[in-house]
């Protein structure tokens, strides 16, 4: 399953940040995937379950990716894998994709030393 390898990804990107420190939120930027963002958040939290990232808060930033048909005109975001190859109104192969697929850890918040962090 895609959503869970980029879970899991994004936890170990968070492990890495946090160095040994308490995470308590987590701001993640998904660019041009069809993804679910429930299935994804739920992954990160099962990805996290033993690590400094436990029970973190996940805000997700979804952009997804926008398809253009040359033929009908449409310019819409994409909403599942098909659009990318046919526009959903016309059926038209004629079209152009465009909008980033990275995903980006942006930010983690750590725990204050008064929060308990170590």
């Amino acid at each position: 399953m895609h959503e869970t390898g980029l879970s899991e990804a994004i936890v170990a990107a968070a492990v890495r940040r946090a160095a040994g420190r308490h995470v308590t939120g987590l701001r993640v930027r998904i660019g041009g995937h069809a993804i679910d963002p429930d299935v994804v958040t739920q992954g990160i939290q099962v990805a996290a379950a033993g690590t400094v990232v436990a029970d973190a808060a996940v805000d997700l930033v979804l952009e997804p990716m926008t398809v253009r048909c040359h033929r009908c005109g449409r310019d819409e975001p994409v909403r599942d894998h098909l659009a990318m190859v046919a526009c959903p109104r016309c059926g038209g192969v004629d079209i152009e994709v465009s909008g980033s697929d990275d995903v980006v850890l942006e930010s983690i918040t750590l725990a204050s030393p008064a929060m308990g962090a170590v």
